[in-house]
């Protein structure tokens, strides 16, 4: 078998991956989220959330991954397949293994044809912010504006997407360790320096709003209004956990497969969970809530901030939503004159880390599908993924609504993706097979109670979501361009999948019986 890449180092693997779950969900997505659902309301089923989903389905995601290592594979429709054929046939687990690869391929395509743009549009507003663009504009007006300038929208995507060509293309322990290495410390310098400036920003308007009270709205359970809307926060908590975390991709299991066949899995997994919730609770909700708290009085109309904090976050979320940051902090910046400049560089460059580092984990899962599964070589298939983008990336420019729409069937399709996982990697990979493959060279002992919740729990849980929106999504919020691009990639990736799997195990199939055991 050929020898695949591996990390160099293993502070280079965790850094690596919580590179892939740090984006800006963190900095963005939560902070809105938090806004749009009662803050401390939101906390509470976020929490519950993230133990019951989140740390067991990266835990299985990292044993997957490893698991399809030690056979070359570092795409879910083969490790997959190996993984179904311990309980059934391997004609029947060549159909797991087909919708398996179909769905992260899919997912990460459609994913990036919009997440790479909004990369795009933090490179674009840092270097607004240092030549003082934006300052003495309206700032919705400004951000309306740019999105209308195709040309200037394309260059800061391009250099985006060329910067991750680049680094994709140097291999694992060359390329992405060595750009993450570098990037990650410095995500976490930048955001304290903010962090930093908000605790001493005070009430820069208005003495009855502050930066504290933005950190109370947080961390002040809203018992009331959880009461009132439990199930749409427990929802909204539960997407929020997947996205961050990056779940449901197959890209933890494109690098977990490049660790050995006896390296720790159960601490770094716990490691890369750690690592990202720090960035989003501590970080990520320290900067944006508080500092939109300060400056309501200046974005929000009067009627709204009459009703009181809670209200005016809400209609700050909801107006501007993702582009949040885009539209409102500039005004923060430009408040502080010359010295906004700077700050503002620093935010808008923050944002851009973020989303760079979770990128090139799903450029690198499309190129390792080229290299391993067509034996398209790196450098080549690099650009080949660089040209799918180009692609994809069109539509999101030019029809309007229709990032959007993708945005919300990713998020069904992420839940989705990881109940496979659950079925796939556990219970047709049989449970006493995974519980030993998570303990195979660990570094800490998982407690025997956290195996029901991986059995039992977390299944219940992600069907919830599931079932509760599949009809309106499919009937009502998808136009035929999104579910065109939908079913497009569907196809793609069920005959990567198909060919692939049928090329490397032909006699097994043909058999029907086990052959390749390693």
């Amino acid at each position: 078998m050929e020898q695949r890449d591996q990390w160099a180092t293993k502070i280079g693997l965790i850094l690596a991956m919580a590179g892939n779950a740090v984006g800006l969900g963190n900095f963005v997505r939560f902070p809105t989220q938090v806004a749009q659902n009662g803050g401390g309301a939101f906390m509470v089923p976020y929490f519950i959330a993230l133990f019951f989903l989140g740390i067991p389905v990266m835990w299985i995601e990292w044993v997957a991954g490893r698991y399809g290592g030690k056979y070359g594979h570092g795409t879910l429709g083969p490790t997959y397949y190996l993984m179904a054929r311990e309980s059934v046939s391997p004609r029947s687990a060549f159909w797991w293994g087909v919708i398996s690869g179909m769905l992260a391929f899919s997912l990460t395509v459609l994913l990036n044809s919009y997440y790479l743009h909004l990369i795009g549009w933090s490179a674009a507003y840092s270097w607004f912010s240092i030549t003082g663009a934006y300052f003495g504009q309206n700032t919705g007006d400004f951000f309306s504006n740019y999105l209308s300038n195709h040309a200037e929208i394309m260059l800061f995507w391009g250099i985006t997407v060329i910067l991750l060509a680049i680094a994709v293309g140097q291999g694992v322990s060359k390329g992405i360790e060595r750009w993450v290495k570098v990037m990650m410390p410095l995500l976490y310098i930048f955001a304290i320096i903010m962090i930093g400036y908000v605790f001493i920003l005070g009430s820069p308007i208005d003495p009855n709003w502050s930066t504290i009270d933005g950190f109370k709205f947080i961390w002040s359970p809203n018992w009331s209004y959880l009461g009132k809307h439990f199930s749409a926060v427990l929802l909204a908590a539960t997407g929020q956990i997947f996205f961050t975390l990056s779940l449901g991709m197959g890209i933890i299991q494109n690098y977990a497969s490049y660790l050995g066949p006896d390296e720790d899995v159960a601490l770094s997994g716990l490691a890369t969970v750690s690592l990202n919730e720090f960035a989003e609770v501590v970080l990520g909700g320290s900067l944006a809530i508080p500092l939109a708290t300060a400056y309501a009085p200046k974005i929000v109309p009067p009627d709204v901030l009459s009703q009181g904090k809670s209200e005016a976050l809400a209609w700050i979320g909801k107006e501007f939503g993702l582009g949040f940051s885009y539209t409102s902090l500039p005004n923060v910046f430009v408040s502080m004159g010359s010295a906004g400049r700077f700050f503002g560089a620093l935010w808008f460059l923050l944002l851009w880390f973020a989303g760079f580092t979770s990128a090139i984990a799903m450029y690198n899962y499309l190129v390792a599908l080229l290299e391993e599964d067509l034996n398209i070589k790196r450098n080549v298939g690099t650009w080949v993924v660089f040209l799918i983008y180009l692609l994809a990336g069109i539509p999101v420019i030019y029809i309007s609504g229709y990032m959007d729409q993708v945005d919300a069937w990713v998020s069904f399709q992420l839940t989705l993706l990881a109940l496979v996982d659950i079925i796939v990697a556990v219970w047709l990979f049989k449970p006493d097979n995974f519980w030993e493959e998570l303990h195979k060279g660990a570094w800490m002992r998982v407690p025997g109670w956290y195996k029901p919740i991986i059995l039992y729990i977390a299944p219940i849980l992600l069907l919830i979501p599931l079932v509760g929106s599949a009809r309106s999504l499919v009937g009502a919020t998808l136009e035929w361009p999104a579910r065109l691009a939908i079913i497009l990639m569907w196809i793609l990736g069920a005959v990567e999948s198909y060919y692939s799997i049928k090329k490397k195990y032909r006699e097994e199939l043909e058999k029907n019986e086990v052959i390749i055991k390693v």
